[in-house]
Order: structure tokens, then C-alpha cells, then sequence
């Protein structure tokens, strides 16, 4: 109990920029959480709680809800007129992957020693969008629901 307490107390007024191209905040702090609104690299956000690996922000223009905390970084980010940081920003994805290990020297070299592989299908699945409505309904002819910590059942 104390240990969520001061986690708590650690989230609050703090600033925290995104780090990332594009962070959903969402409307509980849970990946199939609805979304409410989209943050970009450089937005500046206040954490005002947390729970777990999600933090609750307030942004600009009276957005609110939750974001998962590996989109946020204490770094302040200054993106100046005709900089390149927004083009070598990471994604999400990038990101968790990055953290793996992962990165594109790595999938470089794992490509070169193994020609015989399609990477097709891998290419066309990174591609592939799926929209917030998409997702609900998934999750709900699947029967899947949020469990009160915010995760999947």
C-alpha cells in the first residue's frame, strides 16, 4: 500500500515529454483502454497519477487520461523550426523493441544471414493499421473484458 502511495506521490506535478511520434492517451490505464485523444514527440504533458506503467496526464487543450509510461520521458524536447528531430523520432513499437535488444542494425545483420527468408509478410504485417473501432469490436465478439487493474481477462 505504501509503495502505491509513493508512486503516486512521485506522478504528481510532474512535467514529462513525449517521446515517441505518436502516444494515445487513453481513457483507463490499459492497452484496449479507449482513446481519447493522440499526444505528438515533443508535446509536454503533466503526470498527475500513477498506476503501474501507466500514467495520468493532463496536456494542452483539456486533454486528460492515460499514458503508458514508456512513451514519456523527464527529458525536456525541443523541436525547432526545420529540425530533423521529428523525423528520427521512435515509435512506440521502436521503442519496446529497442529495449529488447532490437534495433535496425540488429535486423540488418539477421537479414543478411538469412537471404532465404521472405520478410514479405513480416513487412506487410508492420503495415497494417488497425483502428480503434476495429479493436473494440474484436475484443468484444471475443468476449474479452477489463479486469479492474486495467488489464485484459
Amino acid at each position: 500500500m505504501l509503495m502505491a502511495v509513493l508512486a503516486t506521490a512521485r506522478a504528481e506535478d510532474k512535467t514529462l515529454s513525449v517521446q515517441v511520434r505518436e502516444a494515445p492517451v487513453r481513457a483507463s490505464p490499459a492497452f484496449i483502454g479507449r482513446i481519447v485523444a493522440d499526444l505528438s514527440y515533443g508535446d509536454r504533458v503533466q503526470a498527475t497519477e500513477q498506476k503501474a506503467a501507466w500514467v495520468k496526464v493532463a496536456a494542452a487543450g483539456g486533454v486528460s487520461g492515460w499514458v503508458h509510461q514508456s512513451a514519456l520521458t523527464e527529458k525536456r524536447i525541443v523541436i525547432g523550426a526545420g529540425s530533423a528531430d521529428v523525423a528520427t523520432g521512435a515509435s512506440s513499437g521502436e521503442l519496446a523493441l529497442a529495449g529488447k535488444g532490437f534495433n535496425s542494425d540488429v535486423e540488418a545483420q539477421f537479414k543478411a544471414q538469412n537471404r532465404d527468408i521472405d520478410f514479405t509478410p513480416v513487412n506487410r504485417m508492420e503495415r497494417a493499421r488497425i483502428t480503434q473501432e476495429e479493436m473494440t469490436a474484436f475484443l468484444k465478439e471475443g468476449g474479452i473484458g477489463r479486469t479492474t487493474e486495467g488489464g485484459a481477462q
